[in-house]
């Protein structure tokens, strides 16, 4: 998990190797495990599948080649500066403890979850957690960052929508990445 190959000089100290220098061991174990919290274990599967489609040789890195060779089974050959471009965003080897480290700072980039279902709030003058679907389609074709109606069909395929009424909370769940009911129950 630290990147070291066993037997190899820990970086505290060049002639110790990683298993004789715990705060070494113990400061790697502590980074991945806060990296995997991030995530339900679903996630981290769904992830862990993403990650071995990519990385095409299996070497457990995603490099310039994997996403070369990724990318023309898609039938798109991008110039290796937009490949070079996507694989600086990782800030050393992308593994995939890198990997989920990425994606947890893109969706951590939302608002706080109480934030969102405030805004949300502001629609519901009767403080009842839901909003007719009807109105929250014409704010979203009408105020500020006007959608598209496929812009807006895309969005209601995952809405929680039940006779009508638009569940605000649950939907603000959804982008915050957590769990419904029914797979906490599942």
């Amino acid at each position: 998990m630290s990147g070291l190959k066993k037997g190899a000089p820990a970086k505290d100290d060049p002639k110790k190797t990683e298993e004789e220098n715990p705060t070494e061991q113990k400061r790697s174990q502590r980074a991945a495990s806060n990296v995997f919290a991030m995530f339900r274990p679903n996630q981290v599967q769904e992830f862990k599948e993403a990650f071995t489609m990519i990385d095409q040789n299996r070497d457990g890195v995603i490099d310039l080649e994997d996403l070369k060779d990724m990318y023309s089974n898609l039938g798109r050959i991008p110039p290796d500066s937009e490949l070079n471009e996507m694989l600086k965003e990782a800030p050393g080897t992308l593994n995939f403890t890198t990997f989920l480290n990425l994606f947890g700072e893109k969706m951590g980039g939302t608002d706080p979850e109480n934030t969102i279902v405030d805004a949300f709030a502001m629609f519901d003058d009767d403080g009842k957690g839901w909003l007719p679907e009807d109105y929250v389609k014409d704010l979203l074709e009408n105020m500020g960052d006007n959608f598209t109606k496929d812009e807006i069909k895309q969005t209601w395929k995952e809405a929680p929508i039940e006779k009508g009424k638009f569940d605000y909370k649950s939907f603000t769940g959804l982008i915050k990445g957590k769990q419904s009911e029914e797979e906490i129950a599942a």
